[in-house]
């Protein structure tokens, strides 16, 4: 199978046999792409009619925004600039947490608990150095086509029931579902797929000590884990999925995740599903305030966006280095 043929549904992917149940090992031509693999060049070039009015969007918030962040060992980099002569400038970064802030999480990032790393990879390659599912797959070859915004924030506003961030409220499919009918918007293969649900916005702007009592308590608003959504968004062919929140998922994971028991490391939570088993980027920390203003003004909820990680051999995530042309 191609990126240009059919695919399984993912009822169909449940019945495969043995490691390649619910899985998408083997089904793409460059096997380490993953779902990106469903950007084809036609979707790419339909992809320029996204551009309406030339306003241009960086998705990346600083390195160093989120000190402290929800991450527990995840710190912000110490920038250093030296000179070896008074005409020179030089600099480096210590410390430097490549999922730190605005991220695209690599297939490496997660391996399943019950098969392993994607598409069967030994565990004992997935080291510094080896290239096997490296985020250099997506630096080489960089993401780019239509990218849809699902404003849930704008959404939940309208109703005047603004989502509960201080409690990490989990989000449905069945609230993205009522947004993307409220914006008349439809997917289409290929698509990256960005959910604004606020939360960066609202916990950048909360004192140090309300931040540091919010990491301690390891609530984040985010998706609700469920088959549904698994389901939905390999069924919907998205290449890339993102949200401007922490994890894409909500934490803690709800407590009837139907993946508690085969993800138990992950304490029920999705990533396994998506990045050990689809292929399935995750973007995390995304900033969408911007842009999601822009378009509500618009009217408009799509946009030309491009992703380019840095080109790290064996990195299992990077910044984003994500941009949105509208």
């Amino acid at each position: 199978m191609t990126a240009h043929g059919t695919f399984p549904t993912f009822a169909e992917l449940l019945a495969r046999e043995g490691n390649l149940t619910g899985t998408s090992w083997g089904l793409f031509p460059e096997p380490e792409r993953g779902t990106p693999s469903f950007i084809t060049s036609g979707a790419v070039l339909e992809a320029k009619d996204c551009i309406r009015t030339g306003a241009v969007f960086g998705l990346d918030y600083p390195a160093d925004a989120f000190d402290p962040g929800m991450s527990l060992k995840r710190g912000a980099p110490r920038h250093t600039i030296y000179s070896s002569h008074p005409a020179h400038r030089d600099d480096y970064l210590d410390g430097y947490f490549l999922q730190g802030s605005t991220q695209i999480d690599g297939l490496r990032h997660r391996r399943a608990d019950d098969v392993g790393f994607y598409n069967g990879v030994p565990d004992h390659r997935v080291a510094e150095g080896t290239p096997e599912l490296g985020i250099q797959e997506w630096a080489e070859h960089p993401i780019a086509g239509r990218g849809i915004l699902v404003d849930l924030d704008g959404f939940r506003n309208g109703m005047g029931e603004p989502i509960d961030h201080a409690a990490g409220e989990p989000l449905g499919l069945d609230l993205v579902h009522a947004a993307l009918e409220s914006q008349s918007l439809a997917t289409r293969p290929g698509d990256i797929l960005l959910l604004h649900t606020g939360w960066c916005e609202w916990f950048l702007a909360l004192e140090p000590e309300e931040k540091q009592r919010l990491r301690e308590s390891r609530k984040a608003t985010g998706v609700a884990q469920s088959q549904e959504f698994v389901a939905w968004a390999w069924d919907s062919r998205f290449a890339v999925i993102a949200a401007d929140n922490f994890a894409f998922e909500c934490l803690p994971a709800v407590l009837d995740s139907p993946y508690r028991e085969s993800a138990f490391n992950d304490h029920g939570m999705m990533h396994q599903q998506l990045l050990a088993k689809l292929g399935l980027p995750l973007g995390e920390l995304w900033r969408l305030g911007p842009l999601a203003r822009h378009m509500r003004s618009t009217g408009k909820w799509d946009a030309f966006i491009s992703i380019k990680p840095l080109n790290i051999t064996g990195g299992t995530g990077s910044p984003a280095n994500a941009t949105a042309i509208v």
